[in-house]
């Protein structure tokens, strides 16, 4: 009777860059389609246009804030987690917004908006600290390594 090894599972990252890579796009190309059937093509090039002028302008405003928020908290010695996160939100976000298309631009505006960031903020907190509760002491050991130990010495 031969035993054949335990089927590894597919890591987490790669079921979301297939999703990022192909699925992503195809749903932009659909809402792209149906909008230009909507209200024909050069209107919808133009708003994508005006879409991605607005976004540029919004992130250059934001990132500013956003950097003078980070230089204030390092100046004053406190610990600028908020500032970090804020960061990482509009870098996310400007990336979104230079992405043709219209759902990367709603996901783009909702990091960016100083109205839906502290929104996207709590999310990222929370998404973060599953993240590292999961990786210490929950199922999957130290950083989700997935059970594989290694008995040693430290010296």
């Amino acid at each position: 009777m031969t035993t054949q090894p335990p089927r590894r599972r597919r890591p987490r990252w790669l079921t979301v860059v297939f999703v990022l890579l192909v699925v992503v796009p195809i749903a932009e190309i659909s809402v792209i389609v149906a909008v230009g059937k909507a209200i024909g093509g050069w209107q919808t090039f133009f708003l994508l246009l005006v879409e991605s002028a607005l976004g540029a302008w919004l992130v250059r405003r934001e990132g500013s804030k956003t950097w003078q928020a980070l230089r204030v908290a390092l100046q004053t010695g406190r610990m600028p987690s908020r500032e970090l996160t804020d960061a990482a939100l509009v870098l996310v976000g400007g990336t979104l917004l230079l992405t043709p298309g219209f759902l990367t631009d709603i996901a783009g505006f909702f990091f960016v908006l100083p109205v839906t960031r502290p929104v996207a903020r709590r999310l990222m907190e929370r998404a973060v600290a599953a993240r590292l509760l999961r990786g210490w002491g929950g199922p999957g050991g130290a950083g989700g390594a997935g059970g594989d130990t290694i008995e040693g010495e430290v010296l």
